[in-house]
């Protein structure tokens, strides 16, 4: 069976890039990666899977595409992969340091995930690489109300949404074009039958306690008044 391709993601504005440079200078390279050190706010979880909130180091591409780098300068990245943007950073800071060696990834690569699993949330994710699986993973995978027949993928592209619908019993998701996910997706897992009928039930039974405490009242209320 041919496995899906994987096509690495590209840096878009307002994407959070870490970017590591290592220099012979123990100084310089201090210097080279200070920024690394801003936070900004990414609601979801942190790699490891805990849920929460937390903060994000590294560069914010800005609406341009670019990123400033301390003595580097400014860096187009928009369109660009993380290794493509690697080579060039490379390149330039090898202008001023002899064989540095340089890191990028996303620092906030983010995946949501929703409905019927057990840890809904936004998850940022520890690499590029990630399938619908590993996002089902990470959320704790499907409840035992979760449709897994009709998990559905929401992804924007080019300003459009796209809609995916997967059944995870069925071994033609492997080959999927949407099989690896990209920066931003959106995976849904409907409830199934049996979560519809009991969320009824439970919403009966609330309409029909509240019903039975306002009737109560009103006998009360009218005795008292007599």
């Amino acid at each position: 069976m041919e496995k899906a391709a994987f096509y690495a993601p590209v840096i878009q504005p307002d994407d959070i890039l870490q970017v590591s440079i290592q220099t012979l200078d123990p100084a310089a390279t201090a210097l080279l990666n200070q920024q690394n050190t801003a936070n900004w706010q990414v609601t979801g979880t942190p790699a490891t899977g805990s849920s929460g909130s937390g903060g994000v180091s590294g560069y914010l591409v800005d609406k341009e595409g670019y990123v400033l780098l301390p003595l580097i300068g400014k860096v187009l990245v928009k369109g660009k992969t993380t290794d493509k943007v690697r080579d060039e950073i490379r390149d330039k800071a090898a202008e001023y340091y002899k064989d540095p060696v340089v890191n990028v990834r996303f620092a906030n690569f983010k995946i949501t995930v929703l409905g019927e699993v057990a840890r809904p949330s936004t998850y940022v994710m520890p690499n590029e690489k990630v399938t619908l699986l590993d996002a089902l993973g990470m959320a704790g995978d499907l409840t035992i109300y979760g449709k897994r027949e009709n998990v559905l993928l929401i992804r924007e592209k080019e300003g459009k949404k796209e809609f995916v619908r997967f059944n995870l019993n069925n071994s033609q998701l492997f080959t999927s074009p949407y099989y690896y996910l990209q920066q931003g997706d959106v995976v849904y897992v409907e409830p199934n039958k049996a979560r519809i009928v009991a969320t009824d039930a439970a919403r009966l039974r609330t309409i029909t306690i509240i019903t039975s405490v306002t009737t109560l009242l009103a006998i009360l209320i009218s005795r008292i008044k007599f």
